[in-house]
């Protein structure tokens, strides 16, 4: 959530926009999504997760980037 190609720093991180990141986060959650609750968080894949839960994540955050760009 920021015009940076990559963030690396801290200070890169601050330039972030907290208020997408905010409706992103919640949007997610009520898809049944669960992120880490803060943008200084990464958030990781396992091997429990299969296909269809990247799938199903996939389809949920297309979704709520959809609406928070409206």
């Amino acid at each position: 959530f920021t015009e940076q190609e990559k963030v690396n720093d801290f200070s890169g991180a601050l330039s972030c926009n907290l208020d997408h990141f905010k409706k992103f986060f919640h949007g997610m959650l009520e898809e049944g999504i669960y992120f880490a609750p803060s943008i200084f968080e990464a958030g990781f894949l396992s091997a429990a997760h299969t296909d269809e839960d990247i799938d199903f994540t996939i389809q949920a955050a297309r979704l709520v980037l959809n609406k928070i760009s409206d």
